[in-house]
This record gives structure tokens, sequence and C-alpha cells, in this order.
């Protein structure tokens, strides 16, 4: 009797499960839409639109972009935390994800609790550039005359609580000087203080300055990644100096990420595609043209990094006395 009960159960527990498993394995049957917590023509939605095209003619589904900017990423955030779990809405995270959990005194949500990673999508170099006829012709040229002339070194970067923001309080503090880092309303703003001599130096995402530093307008001293730049193989990473900076690593990067609860074979099928898609030789080049460097990942070394990312850049905060929100 207990055995044709077991049986019976696992018959109907079979039965009931058998809709949702044939779900599974026909996902997707929709459309996916990626929410993105920036305007429209940037780096991160570019980034985006490439990788959704991407995807979507692997899948044989379109993939929308719906720009959500606003509030450090927290309304973009917030959407997809609370949509349904199915694999039909991702979150574009970035390294802003992470700024955000050390800015804002409460967040609707947890990035490490509310969302499933499913990959890295690729990284973008920062750099620390001057104008052209600055007197500072090298990065050792620069930190000479910080260490000579405490206070007075002026470093421009868009605005307070931003990863550039971060990176040039981080690269300060690393290298062990004094200087004053200069917020400014934008990007637009950082390269007419520069060009005008109002600021010694900036700090910023490589993609929009390119245009200035080919043009002879401003000059890279380095940049702070783990590699050289693609297509600026003559400026030397800050890690190459040595000294306190031989750690310094710092990149801007973007992900995909889901809502907590997603089903696992959802998020590993997502994995796989976002794996072929990003070894293809044309997203590649797309992104390169935007100063992207495709990279993959994991999704368990995703969740490490951003937790990495999480901590690191709360640390920045708080010694650079930074308010929370």
């Amino acid at each position: 009797m207990q055995v044709r009960r077991r049986i019976a159960l696992a018959g109907l527990g079979a039965a009931l499960a058998a809709p949702w498993l044939r779900a599974q394995s026909s996902w997707p049957t929709k459309p996916l839409r990626i929410v993105v917590p920036f305007g429209a023509g940037g780096v991160a939605d570019l980034t985006a639109r490439a990788v959704g095209q991407k995807l979507g003619e692997q899948l044989g589904q379109s993939v929308v972009i719906d720009n959500r900017p606003g509030a450090g990423g927290v309304t973009a955030g917030s959407l997809v935390a609370q949509v349904e779990p199915d694999g039909y809405t991702l979150l574009l995270m970035s390294n802003g994800t992470a700024v955000s959990e050390g800015m804002f005194a409460k967040l609707p949500f947890d990035a490490r609790k509310d969302f499933a990673p499913i990959s890295l999508l690729g990284t973008f170099d920062i750099a620390l550039v001057v104008a052209e006829n600055s007197r500072f012709r090298t990065l050792a040229d620069l930190l000479a005359y910080a260490k000579a002339n405490p206070g007075k070194l002026n470093i421009a970067t868009v605005a307070v609580g931003s990863t550039q923001n971060l990176a040039a309080e981080l690269f300060k503090t690393t290298a062990g000087i004094a200087a004053q880092v200069v917020p400014f309303n934008g990007t637009p703003a950082v390269i007419t203080a520069l060009r005008g001599g109002e600021v010694d130096a900036g700090v910023e995402i490589l993609a929009p300055v390119k245009a200035q530093i080919a043009a002879k307008a401003l000059r890279a001293l380095a940049t702070f990644g783990e590699k050289r730049a693609t297509g600026l193989g003559d400026v030397p990473t800050a890690a190459e100096s040595g000294g306190a900076l031989a750690n310094l690593h710092v990149s801007s990067w973007n992900a995909l990420a889901a809502p907590a609860k997603t089903p696992p074979a959802v998020i590993s099928r997502l994995n796989t595609e976002l794996r072929t898609a990003l070894a293809s030789p044309d997203l590649k080049k797309r992104l390169a043209d935007l100063n992207v460097d495709a990279r993959w990942s994991t999704p368990e070394d995703l969740g490490r990094l951003l937790a990495g990312e999480i901590r690191r850049w709360g640390e920045v905060i708080v010694r650079a006395k930074i308010p929370r929100q």
C-alpha cells in the first residue's frame, strides 16, 4: 500500500512539474528585455545593444533595450529585482551597481542577493589625461609635482560618486599624494577645463576622450587597467610605474544579471549563449570600436567580481568622506 502511494505521489509530482520543465526547454518563446541604467547613446547603452542584437540572433528572439537612467542605477535595479524571474527581463550591471551599495544609505534591493549573475560582457579603460601642452609629460612628472606641492594638484572628474570620481580618489590615496579631486557635470566640461588650463589633469573613461587624444588636444599619461589599452600601446598602465601603484588595477565593466530565483537552466543557457556571442569576431569588433574589451565569465566569477567591487568602492567612499545619500 505504502509503495503504491509513493508511486502515485511521484507520478503526480512529475505531472505537475512537466509543464514547467517543458516551458524551460522551449525557452525563450517571446522577446527579451535588457534594462539599462543609463541613457541612450553612451558606452553602456551601445554595449547592451550590440550584445542584445547578437544574443537575439542566436536565440531566435528579439532583444529590446529599455533605458532607465537616473538615481545611481537604483531605478533600473529596483525594476528588475521585482519582475517575474522567468529570464525574460535582464539587468545591465556595471561597477556603478557596486558603487551604489556604498553611496546610498538604503537601497530597495541588495545587489548580491536580489540578482542572479549571468556573465561579464566587457571591460573598458579609465585613463589619466592632461592637456597636450601640459608641463607633465609623464606620470612620473605628475607624481613628482604632487609630492613636492601637497594639495596643489587638481584632478577633474565627472560627478561625485561616479566611477571616474572614485577612481581618481583611489589613485591619489594609492599613490600617497595630496591632490584635489574636482567634480564637473559631465565629460565635455572636464575636457573644456583641461584644455583651458583650469585643472592639471583628469580621470575619465577612455572612450569619450579618445578622439581628443587622437586630435592632439589631450594626452594620456597612463591607463588604470591590467594591460595597455588597445590602440594606445605607447601609453603605459599606472601599475607599470611600480612602487605604490604596482597593484592599481581599475577598469569599468558591464555585465548581465537576472532577478534572483530565475531558473538555473535559464541562467546556464544565457551564459552559454553569451560565451558564443562574445567570442564571435563581429561582436568583438563592434565592442572594440567602442573601446570595450569583450569578456565572458562564469556566473560564479561575476558574483565574486561584484562582491569584491562592493568592498573596494565602499572603502574608497569612506576614505574620501563622501556622505551617503
